[in-house]
C-alpha cells in the first residue's frame, strides 16, 4: 500500500513558477514509476508528466513540454513537478499517481495508488 500527499498549489501569475511535491508513504517507493495528472476537458485525468523508478526516464504531455520538469529523490520517497512559465490554462487540480511497475506510462488507468490532489490556479 502506498499513501500519497500532494503539496505546493497556490495561485501563481500567468509567467510564473510553481513547484508541486508529492511525498510517499510505505514500502518500496524506489520500485514504483510515478505520474501527475490533471483533469481536462471530456476526460477525469489527463497526462501531465511520468518519471520511471530510477528517474532515468521521463515523458511529459506535448502541453507542457519544455515548461514542466518532473524529478524525484528516492531517498526522501518525494516526487516533484516544477512548473515554469505558467499559463491560464495550468489552472486545474494535480492529483500524483503512484505506478508498481518500473517505466512510466502515459494512462491513468495503468496507475495504482493517487493522492487527493493540489489546487493550482494560474491568473491571466
Amino acid at each position: 500500500q502506498v499513501q500519497l500527499v500532494e503539496s505546493g498549489g497556490g495561485l501563481v501569475q500567468a509567467g510564473g513558477s510553481l513547484r508541486l511535491s508529492c511525498a510517499a508513504s510505505g514500502r518500496a517507493f524506489t520500485w514504483y514509476a510515478m505520474g501527475w495528472f490533471r483533469p481536462a476537458p471530456g476526460k477525469e485525468r489527463e497526462f501531465v508528466a511520468a518519471i520511471s523508478a530510477n528517474g532515468g526516464t521521463t515523458n511529459y504531455a506535448d502541453s507542457v513540454k519544455g515548461r514542466f520538469t518532473i524529478s524525484r529523490d528516492n531517498a526522501k520517497n518525494t516526487v516533484y513537478l516544477e512548473m515554469n512559465s505558467q499559463k491560464p490554462e495550468d489552472t486545474a487540480v494535480y492529483y500524483c499517481a503512484a505506478r508498481k511497475a518500473l517505466l512510466p506510462s502515459k494512462g491513468p488507468d495503468s496507475y495504482d495508488y493517487w493522492g487527493q490532489g493540489t489546487q493550482v490556479t494560474v491568473s491571466s
